[in-house]
Order: C-alpha cells, then sequence, then structure tokens
C-alpha cells in the first residue's frame, strides 16, 4: 500500500470526545476535549490538554481540579456544543440541560448523564506550545449501574460511547477482539487469570 507523505500533525485517531467539568458546584463549566488520555496505572494518571485562551483553562488552572465526563452517541451534540461556546457567555449546563452531580474527591461538578466520570487532581501544568497539558492523579471513577453486569464486571460495550476523528463523531461498533487475542489458542482470554508479561 503506498503512502504519501506529509508534514507532521495531529491526526492520531480515534479520540474521544470528552465532556470536562471544572469549577465548583455554584461556578462551573463544561468544555469539551479530545486531547486525552491515560498517561499511568499505578497511580492512575491521566491528562487534558486545554488551550490557555479558553474560558475553562483558568477555571482548572486556579481550582486544580477537573472531572472527565465520558460522552456516549446519545450526548454528542451537546458535547459539541459544549466544545464550540464559551462559558464565559453561556451556562453550558442549563443550555444543554445537563445535570450537576456532586463529586466525593473534588469540588467541581460531575455530568449526570456521563455513564463514566473521572474526578481529578492536577500535579503538573506542561506547557507545549499551542495547548497546555493538565498532568492529574485519577481520585475517583464514578460508573452508572447501568453498565455493571451481574457480576460486578464493566460493560463499557453498554455505554454507546463516542469517538472523534478528525473534525467527525463516531458511535463505536461491534466488538473484533480483546487484549491478548492474538495469543488465544484455545478461544479463551489468556489476560483472564494470567498475570505473565507479554511484552
Amino acid at each position: 500500500m503506498a503512502k504519501v507523505k506529509w508534514k507532521g500533525g495531529a491526526l492520531i485517531a480515534p479520540v474521544p470526545p470528552v465532556m470536562v467539568s471544572c469549577g465548583d458546584m455554584e461556578l462551573s463549566n463544561i468544555i469539551t476535549v479530545a486531547w486525552t488520555g491515560i498517561t499511568n496505572t499505578v497511580p492512575p494518571k491521566t491528562y487534558i490538554s486545554v488551550r490557555p485562551s479558553r474560558f475553562s483553562y483558568e477555571l482548572i488552572k486556579s481550582r486544580g481540579e477537573f472531572a472527565i465526563n465520558l460522552t456516549t452517541a446519545e450526548l454528542v451534540r451537546k458535547a459539541d456544543y459544549c466544545g464550540i461556546y464559551t462559558g464565559a457567555k453561556v451556562d453550558k449546563f442549563k443550555k444543554c440541560d445537563l445535570h450537576k452531580e456532586e463529586a466525593s474527591e473534588i469540588s467541581c461538578p460531575l455530568i449526570a448523564e456521563s455513564p463514566l466520570s473521572f474526578e481529578c487532581r492536577v500535579t503538573d501544568v506542561i506547557e507545549l506550545g499551542s495547548h497546555h497539558m493538565f498532568l492529574a492523579d485519577i481520585l475517583a471513577v464514578r460508573v452508572d449501574e447501568s453498565i455493571i453486569d451481574d457480576k460486578g464486571k464493566l460493560r463499557l460495550d453498554r455505554a454507546g460511547l463516542a469517538a472523534f476523528a478528525h473534525g467527525e463523531y463516531f458511535e463505536l461498533g461491534k466488538k473484533i477482539g480483546y487484549f491478548g487475542c492474538s495469543a488465544d489458542k484455545k478461544g479463551k482470554n489468556p489476560n483472564k487469570n494470567s498475570k505473565k508479561t507479554r511484552r
């Protein structure tokens, strides 16, 4: 397959179009962020990258905390709205008919309609260029009971999560494998009871 060389660019996809809530239960905002992910397992750490010109930037930097709320297909239009309008001029919770939910470890609100919310405390602010990265510890995860099965297992396949790829939103589709499936010779998940390192 032939490939054409382009200059370096931010084209890695898909990424999660998460709704980041910040502020407190009185003065709060939602900013939609696609530049996010996991940076470490123990302790669990995440990041969001935000332009300093954004209204939410100072709320996050001054308070040192934020919440990442995963976006479902049903929430895409609201997430999109929160990404293109500024919280300096509009109450996004009210405009999008989203409801605030109290967090357990931080003072900013969670979004009740999101199936998973991550309570995060900033540990470092890294100035990268157009964006500054807020590196944070994940202090708690709030999980909707509807995506936990009767054995207590998290079932993200039931959440209807959305993905973002180069300006377009997609709903996650069918499962095509699992971590470790390339080493599975008996049709069973080799990770279920194994602690072996495979890399």
